[in-house]
């Protein structure tokens, strides 16, 4: 009961702080999913110096720790004269450490659509990036949405990270004030961040099981 009152009395926090959550996911899920196909697309490029920088992005991203990028991202770039605000630093390191993922998710999509196709496009006159984005893409969309709903999922839980790294606002920091500077005990109080963050991930995860269903009826 200790739970529930302690998660009543503080509601509005608590829904402020959801609302600050489901900004930074929805930001920095669209820039990965932006910066992951981008980097994809590098990953099966004709041009070995693209082919090297998609590589590079994945292994340096995808082999970081996610504090470390973001502690970069906070401390780092200040340092080197680029300044902002913890909110854009924080949701940007995010969406970069994300987009690691998001591009070996489509790559291995791209991959499993027939060579055949891409030869197709090429023999009517597309060039690499037509039959990428006009024939290849619109294939592989249909394959990677089970890996991209793990990695997407995987960056909501991770959005947590962000909130200790002076963004405030967020559900992790709503916990950390409610903690800290109210005095108020961990266990209830953690409780209803965790049920800020199932409020999210649910969803999220019926959302992506829905499309996936269609997916493989359209196929």
């Amino acid at each position: 009961m200790e739970s529930v009152q302690v998660i009543i009395d503080n509601l509005p926090l608590y829904l402020s702080g959801l609302v600050r959550t489901l900004e930074i996911c929805l930001l920095a899920g669209l820039l990965a999913l932006v910066i992951g196909t981008i980097a994809a697309g590098f990953r099966v490029s004709p041009l070995p110096p693209l082919r090297a920088a998609g590589t590079s992005w994945v292994n340096v991203l995808r082999n970081c720790p996610l504090t470390v990028v973001l502690f970069f991202m906070a401390f780092g770039l200040p340092e080197l004269g680029i300044n902002g605000s913890y909110f854009w630093f924080g949701t940007i390191g995010l969406a970069l450490y994300t987009s690691a993922f998001v591009c070996e998710a489509i790559r291995s999509g791209i991959n499993a659509v027939p060579a055949g196709q891409a030869e197709a496009a090429r023999a009517v006159g597309l060039t690499f990036g037509q039959s990428l984005s006009l024939v290849v893409l619109p294939q592989a969309v249909r394959t990677v949405v089970p890996p991209l709903g793990n990695v997407i999922i995987a960056m909501i839980k991770n959005s947590a990270l962000v909130g200790a790294f002076g963004v405030g606002g967020d559900l992790f920091s709503v916990g950390d004030t409610l903690t800290s500077a109210r005095g108020l005990a961990a266990l209830p109080v953690l409780i209803g961040v965790v049920l800020g963050y199932l409020v999210i991930t649910i969803p999220a995860g019926l959302l992506l099981g829905y499309l996936e269903r269609k997916v493989a009826i359209a196929r």
